[in-house]
């Protein structure tokens, strides 16, 4: 008796002796590396985890990994040629709380009421292409009307968190700003 992963090897054989699948090359060109770096502080420290009392599905490192992505991408957009972004998440409150008085069914569900902003705390250093620091600071983000603006992507559970971190990008690096 055949398995699925044999007919599956099988298979991948005979389209490579075919010539009708070709193998990846390893030497295929990658994606140009970010202009700008994410880092965070200890995540055990950060507000969301403090304050969550270990309820939520995912580890704080997946969520910071999604925000991270999507700084770099955001960032990557909107800065000059040459120049360079440096970002330290050093504390992160999620939209939203979990509410444990309401009983043992809601344990892992997420509250979402606008007593609950998406806050963010941030360091950050912006370069030039030369390593000379353009501008640097702390932010402390915060969206106290986030349930009141529309939102494109509402099936995304960072979507308050990133709409933030747009919000601090457009104010503070788009082009003409810096």
């Amino acid at each position: 008796m055949k398995t699925v992963a044999s007919v599956s090897r099988t298979a991948v054989a005979l389209l490579l002796s075919a010539g009708l699948m070709v193998p990846a090359v390893a030497d295929e060109p990658t994606a140009a590396p970010s202009r700008t770096t994410v880092s965070w502080t200890d995540p055990a420290e950060f507000a969301e985890v403090r304050d969550s009392h270990g309820r939520g599905l995912t580890k704080a490192e997946d969520w910071l990994a999604s925000l991270k992505k999507h700084v770099e991408r955001r960032a990557d957009r909107v800065l000059p040629a040459g120049q360079q972004l440096e970002v330290v998440i050093t504390d992160v409150k999620l939209a939203g709380q979990f509410e444990p008085w309401r009983g043992p069914q809601f344990d892992d569900v997420r509250i979402v009421k606008d007593i609950y902003p998406p806050r963010i705390e941030l360091r950050f250093v912006l370069k030039s292409a030369d390593g000379s620091v353009i501008e640097q600071g702390d932010r402390k983000l915060r969206d106290l009307g986030f349930l009141t603006r529309s939102i494109a992507n509402t099936s995304d559970p960072l979507r308050y968190e990133k709409r933030l971190l747009d919000d601090w990008i457009n104010r503070d690096f788009v082009k003409g700003k810096v």
